[in-house]
């Protein structure tokens, strides 16, 4: 399978070595924190995670011309760590998870569908749930329903702005969520009866 595409297309810019250094320091770094997280979310790894961000960053100075200053900056840098993490992912495992959405792709397309279909786990999934087990539950789902989650629920991104930096249909990021979603909280489920706590969602 052909790597995913570093940097999204789109006109040059042509910036002075100033410039540069301007949206370098303004507009990059001041998401390193939201980068390290989502690098440390989606390797598991703290060693790794730190490679990946400073590689996302080394790679955002190289190609700092694709981006237009003024746009989603957070968004930008985002596209680019996960591809560079999905390239080489499948490079380790030689062949990328495959996972099928498309038996519930068409129901969420439609216009009706939107983000109260299943609650934002911040005031649902994860209401009486011990952090650690949030981490570890989060952990063990597949990268793909890992990272949408990570996305919506803990970086706040917009449909729109995920099915950019994810580079799939806003359909497509809707059914992952909702799936994602689900599986989250049936793990935690589990976690919380074990734990005695009462079952509300059902």
């Amino acid at each position: 399978m052909e790597e995913l595409p570093i940097i999204p297309d789109g006109p040059r810019q042509n910036y002075s070595d100033a410039e540069k250094g301007e949206i370098f320091n303004q507009e990059f770094l001041p998401h390193i924190r939201s980068m390290y997280n989502f690098a440390h979310r989606l390797t598991l790894d703290e060693d790794d995670a730190k490679d990946l961000v400073q590689d996302t960053y080394l790679k955002a100075y190289r190609f700092i011309e694709s981006f237009q200053k003024g746009t989603n900056a957070k968004a930008w840098l985002f596209r680019i760590l996960k591809n560079s993490f999905i390239n080489d992912y499948r490079k380790k495992i030689k062949e990328p998870s495959k996972v099928d959405y498309q038996e519930v792709e068409s129901y969420y397309n439609s216009d009706e569908v939107d983000r109260q279909i299943t609650p934002d786990l911040r005031v649902d999934a994860l209401k009486d749930m011990i952090g650690d087990e949030i981490s570890n539950a989060l952990n063990a789902l597949d990268v793909d329903f890992r990272t949408v989650i990570i996305l919506c629920d803990l970086e706040g991104f917009k449909y729109e702005e995920m099915a950019k930096i994810l580079d799939i249909p806003i359909g497509t990021v809707r059914s992952r969520l909702h799936r994602a979603r689900n599986l989250l909280k049936e793990k935690l489920s589990e976690y919380a009866k074990e734990m005695g706590y009462k079952n509300t969602a059902s």
